[in-house]
């Protein structure tokens, strides 16, 4: 086995030499800022004695449900259907399996922009038939200028305080060497939601009064950005 030549490429060094110091620092920032979208979800069920008339009730209400949230046009952002399910009870005593009733279901996520049609849209939803409300969740869109926002302080932070130690040695900063995400090997998921997004849960199992209710008062929840880099300089050897 021949040795290896000195043209061959060698790893780099992972601290600096007497003339070209590192110095190797964090920089993070984290904002408050308010939300940009709030998602709600809304399961609308229905239940007859056979499957077609609860087919025929979830059918009918489930149009119901997405006339009333296309009607606020701009302020919907995104309108989706996701699970529906069809579901037979059965007779708990006898022998026989005998099919007592049927239960359908199917749910909706609606994505809304407009926090003032949100409260409004909560509250005549809530007064439909047999319609449950989940959320609002509070979120940011995942390319949001906050999170643009967020890097660039934490840069900003990490130079500052790279160059106040290099000051501190009576130097200054020579050159950018790394700039990386903090865990950028192993990283979570870039903008997962605020802890304690969900604010409220609510069922109903129809109209209560024949006058429309008043429209709910919703406090959007602020939103909490953070970013955290690692950052290497080397600075110009200080005379110590």
């Amino acid at each position: 086995m021949s040795a290896p030549t000195g043209d061959a490429a060698q790893p780099a060094v992972p601290y600096g030499t007497p003339d070209a110091p590192r110095i190797a620092v964090r920089g993070e920032a984290l904002l408050e800022v308010d939300p940009e979208i709030a998602r709600i979800g809304i399961t609308v069920a229905a239940r007859g004695r056979d499957r077609r008339s609860a087919l025929d009730d979830l059918t009918r209400r489930n149009a119901s449900v997405l006339d009333l949230v296309k009607s606020y046009g701009d302020a919907v952002e995104r309108l989706e259907t996701g699970a529906l399910s069809i579901t037979p009870e059965l007779v708990k005593h006898g022998r026989g399996e005998r099919v007592r009733t049927y239960q359908g279901s199917v749910h909706i996520t609606a994505e809304l922009t407009d926090f003032t049609a949100l409260g409004e849209l909560t509250t005549r939803l809530a007064d439909l038939e047999l319609t449950r409300i989940d959320g609002p969740w509070w979120a940011l869109r995942p390319d949001s200028p906050a999170h643009r926002e967020a890097r660039k302080k934490a840069v900003g932070e990490a130079v500052q305080r790279a160059r106040e130690y290099a000051e501190a040695l009576g130097t200054s900063l020579a050159a950018l060497v790394e700039l990386a995400d903090l865990g950028a090997e192993n990283a979570p998921p870039a903008y997962p939601q605020a802890p304690g997004g969900r604010m409220r849960s609510a069922a109903y199992a129809g109209a209560a009064e024949n006058a429309p209710a008043a429209p709910l008062d919703l406090e959007p929840q602020r939103q909490h950005v953070h970013a955290q880099i690692n950052a290497r300089f080397t600075m110009v050897p200080p005379r110590l």
